[in-house]
C-alpha cells in the first residue's frame, strides 16, 4: 500500500475508532509492511543490541531486522568479538540482506585501572598486538571496517611524553597488521569523570598521536558525549581533528541518553557533520531515557527530530 494512502486511511479509521493521531503515528513507526522504511535519515546512525529489545525481543537477528525496519542503516556492537562464530556469521548475513553497515566492536582487552600501552611493557604490547590479529578475523567475518581501541590507564611512574612515545610505537605496529586488510582502529578519548586516570582523554591528544602514527589504519573515534564533558567546544574541535576522524559516537549530557535529553544541540552538530560530507557511521552508544516500549519509540522520535535539519 502506498504510504500516503495508508496514512490517510489509517487516520480516517482512527477517527471512527476514537484513536488519536499520535497513536496512529506510533503504529506507523512500527509498520514494516509499507513499500519503504518509515524513516529516512541523512546520516548513518547505528543502534546497538538491547536498544529496541522490548519491541524486537532478545534475539540479535530480530533486533537487527527491527532496526532496519525503522530506517537505520548501520549497527555497532562493542561485544561482537565475544560472540560465537555462528552468531557472528548469522548477524553478518542479516546485515548484508538488510543493507546495514557494521560499525565498531572493541578490539582488545581494555586496562581500566593499570597501564598497558603507555607503560612500554613488551609483554603488554605483545598481548595487545595478539588481540588485534584476532580482531582482524572477527572484522572479516562480520564485514567490519572499524574497531575500537582504548590505550588504557596512565603510567604514573613515567613522564607523559615517554608514555606517548610508547603508545605511538605500539599503534604503528598494530597499523602494520591492519593496513593489508583495509581495517581501521579508531582511538577513543574518554572523559575524566566517567573514566578517571586514562591515558587518552581529549581530541587534540588523539589527533597528535594519529599524525605521528601516520597510517590510514589509525584514526579517531570522536565520542561527542565524552568530548562534551572533557573539553566542550564540539564543532571547532571536530573541525580541527576532521582529517583524522573516522567514526563518531553519540550520547547526550548529562545522563548519556538519546539526543534531546540533555544540553547538546545535536541538530546543529549533526547538521555540521553532514555539511562536511561525512559518509561514515555515528554510533548510538547511549542508554534509553525512558524504560520499555515507550522509551524505544522516544529514541526513534529523538533521531527524527535531531536529523531534521
Amino acid at each position: 500500500m502506498k504510504r500516503r494512502l495508508f496514512i490517510k486511511k489509517s487516520t480516517a479509521t482512527a477517527s471512527l475508532l476514537g484513536i488519536s493521531v499520535t497513536g496512529i503515528n506510533a503504529m506507523n513507526i512500527l509498520d514494516s509492511n509499507t513499500e519503504t522504511n518509515m524513516n529516512s535519515f541523512k546520516l548513518n546512525y547505528a543502534p546497538h543490541l538491547g536498544m529496541f529489545k522490548n519491541h524486537a525481543g532478545n534475539a540479535p537477528i530480530d533486533q537487527l531486522n527491527f532496526m532496519a525496519d525503522q530506517g537505520f542503516t548501520a549497527f555497532e556492537d562493542n561485544g561482537m568479538k565475544g560472540r560465537t562464530v555462528e552468531i557472528q556469521e548469522k548477524m553478518a548475513k542479516t546485515m548484508s540482506n538488510r543493507n546495514i553497515t557494521m560499525g565498531v566492536f572493541v578490539a582488545h582487552k581494555i586496562y581500566w585501572k593499570e597501564p598497558n600501552l603507555a607503560s612500554g611493557n613488551t609483554d603488554k604490547r605483545k598481548e595487545f598486538l595478539k588481540d588485534i590479529k584476532e580482531s582482524v578475523e572477527v572484522a572479516k567475518r562480520v564485514n567490519a571496517k572499524w574497531m575500537t581501541v582504548v590505550p588504557g590507564h596512565l603510567d604514573l611512574n613515567q613522564n607523559i611524553d615517554y608514555q606517548t612515545a610508547h603508545v605511538i610505537e605500539t599503534l604503528k605496529q598494530a597499523s602494520a597488521i591492519l593496513e593489508p586488510h583495509n581495517i581501521t582502529m579508531v582511538l577513543e578519548p574518554l572523559n575524566f569523570r566517567d573514566h578517571p586516570g586514562l591515558f587518552l582523554t581529549n581530541s587534540p591528544q588523539a589527533y597528535q598521536i594519529c599524525k605521528a602514527v601516520n597510517s590510514p589504519s589509525c584514526k579517531i573515534l570522536f565520542d561527542i558525549y565524552h568530548q562534551q564533558i572533557q573539553e566542550g567546544n564540539l564543532i571547532p574541535n571536530i573541525d580541527n581533528c576532521w582529517n583524522e576522524i573516522a567514526y563518531f559516537q553519540i550520547g547526550d549530557n548529562p545522563g548519556r541518553n538519546e539526543p534531546t535529553t540533555g544540553e547538546i544541540n545535536y541538530k546543529n552538530v549533526f547538521k555540521h557533520i553532514h555539511s562536511k560530507g561525512f559518509k561514515g557511521i555515528l554510533g548510538m552508544e547511549h542508554g534509553n531515557s525512558i524504560h520499555g516500549k515507550e522509551g524505544e519509540l522516544a529514541i526513534i522520535e529523538a533521531y527524527k527530530a535531531s536529523d531534521n535539519f
